[in-house]
């Protein structure tokens, strides 16, 4: 996976999922592996909204292997949470429908919701939880 690509998945993430602990794993690989390029070419950067990155993407020609290390890292930590969440929602999704339609996504609410209307939700859907939660 190139640089380019990297970037790409890991600003889709920080964009799609900022707030949740996942969102702070991948940023804490970002910048502990990019400390460098961030004081050295991004220091005046406001972060948020994908800026950093965007900072990554103007200088990749400079940015250090251990750097890049950290984005590929944080791409593949990424693309595991997207097919953990896939999987969730494949198995879970009628019983989201069914006990859980008018919870506001994110930050674990509809997590919560099943796991309130445990008695309810499907075999399938618990095994999906415990799969990638436990």
């Amino acid at each position: 996976m190139n640089i380019r690509t990297t970037i790409f998945f890991t600003v889709f993430m920080l964009l799609g999922t900022s707030g949740s602990v996942l969102a702070q794993d991948i940023v804490s690989t970002v910048t502990t592996g990019c400390e460098t390029e961030i004081q050295n070419y991004c220091s005046q950067v406001t972060t948020g909204e994908g800026r950093l990155l965007a900072c990554f993407y103007a200088h990749e020609d400079k940015l250090s292997g251990q750097c890049q290390y950290a984005l590929y890292n944080a791409s593949a930590q990424l693309e595991h949470a997207v097919s953990a969440l896939n999987y969730i929602a494949g198995q879970c999704q009628n019983d989201i429908e069914s006990n859980c339609a008018g919870v506001q996504a994110g930050e674990g609410r509809i997590l919560e919701c099943l796991e309130a209307n445990a008695e309810s939700v499907s075999a399938a859907c618990k095994q999906a939880i415990k799969d990638v939660i436990e």
